[in-house]
């Protein structure tokens, strides 16, 4: 178990973290739990999820560290096929997978003596959020669902976001190709022009996401399951508390505003200023800190 003191909370906060395993279809998945250093009875938990291509050790685990410090047993984990998990092919951005493996860290949660069992929930950071929602939705398990910056795409909105109907239908054509699974892209580049994310600010920057544990890859068998993704669809379905954490300028504000506009659940917002974009919800430490409030306080609530 490791020690951990966030200097940048408003005094010095100090949460334990573990690593941990679970099995998720076959595949042991591996995270880490981060704990309130000092604890009393069962626990609160919430699992945290990062946006897509990501790693337990990027926005997940800064996210799961601030909310360990407001109370939760915080875990982040990584996907399916993804870091330091099990699973083949690698790196497919497969949001029917990576929703299976949000309902298998709660089972593993649920299992243990330090949480109640009663009192698990989920943050989804950015593209995780329609995962995480779905999840939510359809898992008794999970009693909340918060959301980062969400990004909450449709078909429809796929098409627009990347090139038009023709694009997509060429991308999805391509993750459909023999060997599809094995032609692995660039996820993020400040010079490569054929990457999947290039000059996107903080994956490509060493001081925020470029870190050595960040796989920085893509499997061109993403393309049709990212595609033809449609977050919207849990809307219908969801029945519990949500909260949505953003700002004018996040990547598809349009995403969340549909997502509003469609469900039935009781939701809270908080926006914050036009000035915090998408990335800097994932490691600005005052975007960071205003939205781990919020969400420690309708987790607690």
């Amino acid at each position: 178990m490791n020690r951990i003191t966030l200097q940048n909370a408003p005094d010095p906060v100090s949460v334990t973290s573990q690593t941990v395993r679970f099995d998720s279809n076959g595949n042991s998945l591996k995270g880490t739990l981060y704990l309130p250093a000092q604890t009393e009875g069962p626990l609160p938990a919430v699992i945290v999820t990062g946006a897509w291509t990501t790693v337990k050790e990027q926005m997940a685990g800064t996210y799961a560290r601030e909310l360990a410090a407001r109370g939760q047993a915080a875990l982040a984990f990584d996907f399916t096929g993804w870091g330091e998990s099990e699973g083949k092919p690698r790196f497919v951005e497969d949001p029917a997978t990576k929703t299976a493996d949000i309902r298998a860290a709660a089972a593993y949660l649920a299992s243990r003596n330090d949480v109640d069992g009663a009192r698990i929930s989920g943050l989804g950071v950015c593209a995780s959020s329609g995962y995480m929602a779905a999840a939510v939705a359809d898992d008794p398990l999970l009693q909340k669902v918060a959301l980062v910056a969400p990004w909450l795409h449709d078909p429809e909105m796929a098409k627009g976001i990347y090139g038009g109907p023709e694009m997509a239908a060429n991308l999805i054509a391509a993750s459909e190709a023999e060997g599809a699974s094995d032609t692995v892209l660039l996820g993020a580049s400040a010079t490569d022009e054929n990457s999947v994310m290039y000059q996107a600010p903080y994956y490509t920057e060493e001081d925020r996401g470029l870190i050595p544990a960040y796989d920085n890859k893509f499997s061109v068998a993403s393309w049709k399951p990212w595609l033809t993704y449609d977050a919207q669809v849990s809307a219908d379905r969801l029945t519990k508390p949500m909260l949505m954490v953003g700002s004018a300028s996040i990547a598809l504000p349009a995403g969340a505003a549909a997502y509003e506009a469609r469900t039935k659940a009781p939701l809270e917002k908080l926006w914050l200023g036009e000035d915090v974009t998408q990335f800097d919800f994932y490691d600005r430490q005052d975007a960071v800190t205003a939205a781990a409030d919020a969400v420690a306080d309708f987790l607690n609530a």
